[in-house]
């Protein structure tokens, strides 16, 4: 594919992205519970290509296992909801409770909904919405086009993170999918960090 053909695959997934996350009902059930809802990532930042995920920060005060548990349950009922898994971390230092949704949408395509509920006030409130805002405010059209290209040429069994490409796009210039593997290779033996632009 070329880059006007990679970015109208783009385009039209992202569209398809936004239809699936409202359609899904998952959002509704979160905002019902009282949580502020977010979305994330790469479909926030229009950098969705192929992988059918989608990212949401929802927040509240007082998250207890059981009382997430409980807007779990509930979303586990509703139609498309394959498989639902979770990883706490509501006693580390990011007061979090990951959830990872597996949905059938209703033209049954497969998507994959990663949700952090995170505790309102704690010390990642907002830290990855002003990462995808800086992201978005600091990345050229051909950065864009860059990180659009790579994600597609990326093998579907390879795993490089989103923000791995943006940082190697944004902040070392890299350009090609064997740069980008070096640059992961060295980057990876670092401390882990978040990077923000």
């Amino acid at each position: 594919m070329n880059q006007e053909e990679i970015n109208s695959l783009a385009l039209a997934n992202q569209a398809k992205a936004h239809r699936v996350f409202l359609e899904s009902g998952i959002p509704q059930i979160w905002e019902s519970a009282g949580c502020r809802v977010n979305l994330i990532g790469s479909l926030k930042m229009g950098l969705l290509v192929t992988h059918n995920d989608i990212d949401i920060h929802v927040y509240s005060k007082n998250i207890t296992e059981e009382s997430t548990f409980a807007i779990a349950a509930k979303i586990s009922s509703l139609p498309g909801v394959i498989e639902i898994t979770s990883i706490n971390g509501l006693h580390t230092d990011e007061h979090c409770m990951a959830w990872h949704v597996k949905y059938q949408s209703k033209d049954g395509e497969n998507w994959k909904f990663d949700i952090i509920h995170i505790e309102e006030g704690t010390e990642y409130d907002g830290f990855f919405e002003n990462m995808a805002e800086r992201i978005m405010a600091t990345i050229t059209n051909t950065q864009r086009d860059t990180i659009l290209r790579l994600k597609f040429e990326t093998p579907e069994d390879e795993i490089i993170h989103g923000v791995e490409y943006y940082e190697a796009v944004i902040a070392d210039n890299i350009s090609t999918l064997d740069s980008l593997r070096e640059w992961v290779v060295e980057h990876r033996k670092k401390s882990p960090y978040y990077w923000i632009p």
